[in-house]
C-alpha cells in the first residue's frame, strides 16, 4: 500500500468524527454555547470576587485564605455535573419525576423548622447537615417552575385546549402556594422570588390576563395585611426602614447599604484594582461574599467591570428568552420563562439593593454569590434551558 493511501486511511476516521460533530443533531450543534459560556464566565468571576472578599477574613476562613475559593470551586464543579445530568436526562424525561422532586422540596423546607434547621442573619432558612448548610428554598424554585409547567401544559400540549383552563391555573397556583406559604414566614426574599416566578409563568403560559392581575392585587393586599398585623420580624422592618431613609441610623440598620454604596462609589470608572479595594480589604461591607458580592466588583473592577458583569447577565437572560420564544410546546416554554423570571428578578433585586434602589432582602446574586445550594439550583436551571434548546434544535 502506498504512503498516500496510508495517510488517507489515517485521516478518514478524523474526517468522520468531524462530520459527526457538524451534523445537525450532534450534541455540539444543539448546545447553546453562548448561554453556557456566559453562565460559566459569571461563575468563574464570582469565585475570584469571593476570594477577594474572604481572603483576609480569618474569623470565617479559620486562617485559610483559600477556604472559600476552594469551596466555591467545588460548588461550581457539582453544579456543572448537575447541569450535564439534567441535559442528559432531558426535561421531557424528567416530567414524570416532577411530583417526587416537588414533594422532596417541600419536605426539605419543612425540615428547616425542626432541630435540623439553623438560623443565619435572623432567617431560619437553612438545614445543617454534617457541618454543611443547605438552603432548601433554592430547590423549591426549580420545583415550582417544573410543577407549574407540568400542570399548565398538560391539556394544551395534548391538543385539548389552546391555553390553560381555570382548573389548571388553580392547580398550578396551589402548587406554588405551598412552598410560598412556608418560606414567607421567615424568608421574605425567597417569597419575593417565588412570587415573580409564578407571575412570569402565568404570563408566558397564555392563561387569561385576569389571573396575573389578580395575583398582583392579591400580593399587594397580602403585603399590606402582613404590615398592618405586625407579622414582620424586627430585622425585616429595619431593612425596609433603611431603604426608605438611607440616612437613618448609618451605624445601625442603614450600615449595610451605606457601606455598599461607598464601596461601589470608590471604584469609579476602572476600579481600584483586583484585591486592592479598601472597603473590601477592610471588611467594612457585611456579607460581602454572599448578598453583597456585587460591591466587590464595583469597588475593585469599577464601572467597566461591574458593567461587564451586568452585560453577561443580560446575555444569559437574552439566550433564555430566545429559548422560551422558540420552544415548540407549552411545557418547554413555561420552564424557560419561569427561569427567566427567576433570574431576572433575583439579579435586579440583588444589584438594586447594593446600589440602594431596592430594599435589602437577603437574595444572592445568581452564579456569583457564595453558596452551594444557590449554585446547584442555577446550574440545574441552565441544564433545563439547554435541554429545551437541544429538543428544539432536533426539530428545526
Amino acid at each position: 500500500m502506498s504512503t498516500r493511501n496510508l495517510t488517507i486511511d489515517r485521516l478518514a476516521p478524523t474526517k468522520s468524527a468531524w462530520r459527526r460533530l457538524a451534523d445537525r443533531d450532534s450534541l455540539v450543534r444543539r448546545v447553546d454555547w453562548v448561554l453556557l459560556l456566559a453562565a460559566l464566565a459569571l461563575s468563574l468571576i464570582g469565585i475570584v470576587l469571593i476570594y477577594s472578599a474572604t481572603r483576609n477574613r480569618t474569623e470565617i476562613t479559620g486562617g485559610d485564605p483559600e477556604f472559600f475559593l476552594i469551596r466555591q470551586s467545588i460548588n461550581l464543579a457539582i453544579g456543572l455535573a448537575l447541569a450535564v445530568a439534567v441535559m442528559w436526562l432531558g426535561h421531557q424525561r424528567l416530567r414524570s419525576f416532577v411530583p417526587v422532586f416537588y414533594a422532596l422540596s417541600i419536605g426539605a423546607i419543612l425540615l428547616v423548622f425542626t432541630p435540623l434547621g439553623t438560623e443565619i442573619n435572623g432567617q431560619r432558612a437553612w438545614l445543617s447537615l454534617g457541618g454543611y448548610t443547605l438552603q432548601p428554598g433554592e430547590f423549591a424554585k426549580v420545583a415550582v417552575v417544573l410543577g407549574m409547567a407540568v400542570v399548565l401544559a398538560d391539556q394544551v400540549d395534548a391538543g385539548d385546549r389552546e391555553f390553560p383552563g381555570t382548573r389548571a391555573v388553580l392547580q398550578a397556583l396551589a402548587l406554588a402556594t405551598a412552598p410560598l406559604a412556608v418560606v414567607v414566614i421567615d424568608d421574605m426574599g425567597m417569597a419575593m422570588v417565588l412570587s415573580m416566578i409564578v407571575l412570569g409563568i402565568l404570563l408566558a403560559s397564555g392563561a387569561p390576563l385576569k389571573w396575573s392581575l389578580g395575583l398582583i392585587t392579591a400580593g399587594i393586599g397580602a403585603g399590606v395585611l402582613v404590615w398592618a398585623l405586625g407579622l414582620l420580624d424586627s430585622y425585616q422592618i429595619d431593612r425596609f426602614a433603611a431603604f426608605a431613609d438611607p440616612s437613618r441610623d448609618p451605624s445601625g440598620v442603614g450600615y449595610n447599604t451605606n457601606q455598599a454604596r461607598i464601596a461601589i462609589g470608590q471604584g469609579g470608572l476602572h476600579g481600584m484594582g483586583l484585591f486592592n479595594g479598601s472597603q473590601t480589604t477592610g471588611q467594612f461591607v457585611p456579607e460581602q461574599h454572599t448578598d453583597f458580592i456585587f460591591t466587590v466588583a464595583g469597588e475593585e473592577l469599577g464601572f467597566v467591570g461591574a458593567g461587564g458583569i451586568i452585560a453577561l447577565i443580560g446575555v444569559v437572560l437574552w439566550r433564555a428568552l430566545r429559548i422560551a420564544r422558540e420552544s415548540t410546546d407549552l411545557y418547554s416554554t413555561v420552564i424557560a420563562a419561569g427561569i427567566v423570571a427567576w433570574m431576572a428578578f433575583q439579579c435586579f433585586e440583588n444589584i438594586g439593593m447594593a446600589l440602594g434602589i431596592m430594599p435589602v432582602a437577603g437574595i444572592p446574586l445568581p452564579f456569583l454569590s457564595y453558596g452551594g445550594t444557590a449554585m446547584f439550583a442555577v446550574w440545574i436551571a441552565i441544564g433545563l434551558l439547554q435541554s429545551v434548546r437541544m429538543k428544539r434544535a432536533l426539530t428545526v
